[in-house]
């Protein structure tokens, strides 16, 4: 076992405007969205990104199953070992707007080998120091857990589980 190292910083939010084509990312920075696509089980955003790391995302709000699933595509010499990258939090709608809490946790898919949970060290952080309390780090805890095994279950397949789950992602 290694020590906590995680800095701690406030609850991750994020708006999703799917009138206005907008999102709101977590730093405050209004981005504009290619395409919203409501669901009755989620919302699907595919957007262009400035990020040095990745030029493109493509995510889906699951708020039945606190989870929000990512594809990120990487800039050349960027890339990483991962397929599915998939946030643990609360995910509600007021209308044509989306709002995102995330919960620290992460999930790290590798189709077809395994799926990795990460953060938990800021998951600690986060509640010894205020940031959420016991009762959402508890449920975030349930969550990436409950996902991990339907994930394993499948094969390690997110999109597998999802469609088992009622909420058939599809993807660009």
């Amino acid at each position: 076992m290694h020590p906590v190292s995680a800095t701690p910083h406030p609850v991750k939010t994020e708006t999703f405007d799917v009138a206005a084509k907008t999102n709101i990312d977590p730093k405050g920075f209004v981005r504009a969205v290619d395409e919203y696509r409501v669901e009755e089980w989620g919302l699907y955003m595919a957007r262009p990104s400035d990020h040095p790391q990745f030029h493109y995302l493509e995510s889906w709000l699951l708020p039945d199953l606190r989870l929000r699933a990512s594809i990120f595509h990487f800039t050349p010499g960027n890339e990483r070992d991962q397929d599915r990258y998939v946030d643990v939090g609360e995910f509600r709608r007021d209308g044509d707007v989306w709002y995102s809490h995330d919960h620290y946790l992460d999930l790290i898919v590798r189709t077809g080998r395994d799926t990795v949970v990460e953060d938990i060290d800021e998951l600690v952080v986060a509640v010894t120091t205020g940031m959420i309390g016991a009762a959402v780090a508890e449920t975030a805890i349930d969550t990436a857990l409950r996902a991990v095994d339907g994930i394993a279950a499948h094969g390690h397949d997110l999109d597998a589980w999802l469609r088992e789950r009622g909420a058939p992602v599809s993807w660009r």
